[in-house]
């Protein structure tokens, strides 16, 4: 999930330049840890397409400017602002920045992400389906979604999906932050490297080819905590969220705390989007890229017009009360009709990805 329009211009909020051998991209919107917006999204795939066919660029590197982090994901304000107004707008950026995600994973030339200090929603869609993801000590990844009456989108179910076991469930429905290590493990990184030697790393690529020079800097990533978790695979299994709560608080083994912690995670979501969430990684295993992401944007399209994602949003950031009303109010409450009316096709506004990119 990405922002709405800013007002500022895109070419202040987006940079690109060539180094080298190497274009560069520069999310320019620091105070705001570089939510992508509608303008941003649609001026990388302009650029993209061009790179794409420049002979003069080798490689590509996305990265944030400031500390913080390579993207926060999304301004929900913006976006609730335009619920009150329709989501007219979202839908029409949705499909921009879905077809931005997929060329990204079709990208003809190596894409690397810089995935340093914050990576959440959207910004994992900007990264993750790059062909070289570096993580760093810094990083904090997530698909928070949930909290706020969403679900994982920009590709983020289909990512989700492929991770060990069921640890994608579990970051799915609990919305938790994942580390370095973590984010290696679940398969939305492929090199650790410390935050320090990213600055050298992007000089060596200006002029070195990418595998050579990442291999000159990455280091071993650290064990993810996540790794031989037996009673994540135990609890998560299935489709019944209901079912999943009851093993998460049942659990007696030595992971016990950390199952009742995320059995109450999962309780406080929206139930809906949890119990959405669920079927949408089960129903995309085996899809490719561009048909998890038509598959997200027809449950998007049916999260924009309920109340549970506008209702979330005041919640945490509009008017930081913290306590959603959710509609239903519980899991029992939201049946599988519910649930199957997400997934129901949308006619005319259904959103159809090209399988390949074979014009950029």
């Amino acid at each position: 999930m990405a922002a709405m329009d800013s007002g500022k211009p895109a070419t202040d909020e987006v940079l690109f330049e060539c180094r080298g051998r190497l274009g560069v991209i520069t999310l320019n919107r620091p105070r705001a840890v570089n939510a992508l917006t509608a303008g941003m999204a649609s001026a990388m795939l302009e650029q993209l397409r061009l790179w794409a066919g420049d002979d003069s660029v080798a490689a590509v590197l996305v990265r944030g400017s400031g500390e913080r982090g390579l993207c926060a994901g999304g301004d929900i304000v913006a976006i609730y602002r335009d619920m009150l107004d329709g989501g007219n707008a979202t839908a029409a950026f949705w499909a921009d920045e879905y077809t931005l995600n997929s060329l990204i994973s079709n990208y003809p030339k190596p894409y690397v992400a810089f995935m340093d200090g914050l990576v959440l929603g959207g910004g994992v869609g900007i990264s993750a389906h790059g062909s070289v993801r570096i993580v760093t000590e810094r990083t904090r990844l997530g698909m928070p979604e949930t909290t706020i009456g969403f679900v994982p989108d920009v590709g983020g179910t289909l990512l989700l999906s492929r991770a060990p076991g069921e640890t994608g469930t579990h970051a799915a429905l609990t919305g938790a932050h994942l580390n370095a290590a973590d984010a290696v493990f679940l398969g939305f990184a492929d090199h650790f490297v410390p935050s320090a030697k990213l600055e050298d790393l992007a000089r060596a690529l200006e002029s070195e080819p990418v595998d050579s020079a990442v291999a000159r800097f990455a280091e071993e990533a650290p064990q993810s905590g996540l790794a031989g978790q037996e009673w994540i695979d135990a609890c998560y299994a299935g489709t019944d969220a209901e079912e999943i709560v009851r093993r998460l608080r049942a659990f007696d083994g030595q992971a016990r705390e950390e199952a009742a912690k995320a059995a109450e995670a999962i309780a406080a979501k929206s139930p809906t989007a949890v119990k959405v969430a669920l079927v949408s990684l089960r129903r995309v295993k085996g899809l490719s890229l561009e048909k998890a992401l038509e598959q997200e944007y027809r449950v998007g399209l049916r999260f924009l017009a309920g109340p549970d994602f506008r209702e979330g949003i005041r919640a945490q950031v509009v008017d930081k009360d913290f306590s959603p009303a959710w509609q239903p109010a519980s899991l029992a409450k939201v049946s599988d009709e519910d649930v199957e009316s997400y997934f129901a096709p949308l006619g005319d506004r259904e959103l159809i990805l090209p399988k390949e990119h074979n014009n950029v």
